[in-house]
């Protein structure tokens, strides 16, 4: 599922799975790295995230002795929380649907 906000994706999987690794790891860098993806993308994301949203979905504080880091706001974890909803719930109405789906797909 993605959701638009004019022409760009304002939420996505990625974003969300790049939102779940920053809450694991604490630090843009750290998810990134998790998920295979470089620092830039990921920072470039998050800042698209955060500029879509009425309140950020993450806090960053800048480097220094502790490294710095990044971590979820209240919005962060309700997103994750209502989009992970939604797929479960997609993933329930729509079981038949997908089933013939992937029939299509090659094994």
């Amino acid at each position: 599922m993605r959701i638009r906000h004019g022409d760009a994706v304002a939420l996505g999987p990625g974003k969300v799975d790049l939102l779940e690794a920053v809450r694991e790891y604490g630090s843009i860098s750290a998810a990134a790295r998790s998920l295979d993806m470089s620092y830039r993308r990921a920072w470039l994301l998050i800042d698209e995230l955060n500029r879509s949203l009425k309140s950020p979905a993450t806090h960053s504080e800048q480097g220094g002795q502790s490294g710095g880091g990044c971590t979820l706001t209240p919005v962060g974890e309700t997103i994750i929380r209502l989009y992970r909803d939604v797929e479960e719930e997609a993933r329930r109405s729509c079981a038949k649907q997908i089933a013939e789906l992937m029939k299509l797909i090659r094994a």
